[in-house]
């Protein structure tokens, strides 16, 4: 059994290699489909247009180093931005996120179908301290030209990836859930559905973050009775 660092590329193999099978059950048809970079494949994104007419929207980072350089060298002189979304507040952080994009390398980079490539840049202030962070720069491309998504859909579509990986990711850091060894019938899915559950019960009603809030659930037993007001004589409103 693979271990360590080569169960990581047993991972990454077995997602890249299912990624196809995957949408084939899927109707996408006018869709953008949304992929960090490990997926940033160009028999994806062939298959994505030639064979389905959906679009896709990848993330480009180190594993593709010809066309992350390529894109990078676009952006260094970027003069100002396409589109800059008003500023949120999120976790006691307030973020700006900014986006460039462009056509200009259509015809230029060794990538199939690309309608635009695009920068954006993720910019946090501590609400409370005023500290402000280094900028986060994400690349990458779209087969939607300008007609299909201007900078700002762009954007949009960029943000609701990351949404989604950030559930996932919550899921993966509390749970292990990509090391999962349970595999047979419906037990994945039953399984997933019990840790999102979990994940949602702690969101409804925690203070700290979920992280926190389980180690100190899974360290007492009784707490997590009180916790969901399971027994009659439950503290009220325990908040971990």
């Amino acid at each position: 059994m693979p271990v360590d660092g080569s169960a990581d590329e047993v991972k990454q193999t077995n997602e890249i290699g299912m990624a196809i099978p995957l949408l084939d059950a899927i109707d996408i048809k006018g869709k953008v489909v949304t992929a960090d970079a490990l997926l940033t494949q160009r028999k994806l994104a062939s298959y994505l247009v030639k064979q389905r007419q959906a679009h896709y929207h990848f993330t480009v980072k180190g594993n593709q180093p010809s066309l992350l350089a390529d894109i990078e060298l676009h952006f260094r002189d970027r003069g100002k931005p396409d589109y800059v979304e008003p500023a949120t507040l999120e976790h006691g952080r307030i973020t700006r996120r900014s986006i460039w994009v462009t056509t200009a390398l259509n015809g230029y980079l060794d990538f199939p179908h690309v309608g635009q490539v695009f920068l954006v840049i993720r910019e946090t202030t501590e609400k409370k301290t005023g500290k402000c962070s280094e900028p986060e720069f994400a690349y990458g491309v779209t087969s939607c030209g300008p007609e299909q998504a201007d900078a700002k859909s762009v954007l949009r579509h960029n943000r609701q990836h990351w949404v989604i990986e950030a559930q996932h990711n919550i899921t993966d850091w509390n749970f292990d859930e990509d090391r999962s060894r349970i595999s047979r019938g419906h037990g994945p899915t039953n399984i997933s559905r019990l840790r999102r559950l979990a994940i949602g019960l702690i969101k409804a009603k925690r203070k700290t973050s979920v992280a926190q809030t389980m180690r100190k659930l899974c360290m007492n037993t009784r707490m997590v009775l009180d916790y969901l007001g399971m027994t009659k004589n439950s503290a009220i409103a325990v908040h971990p």
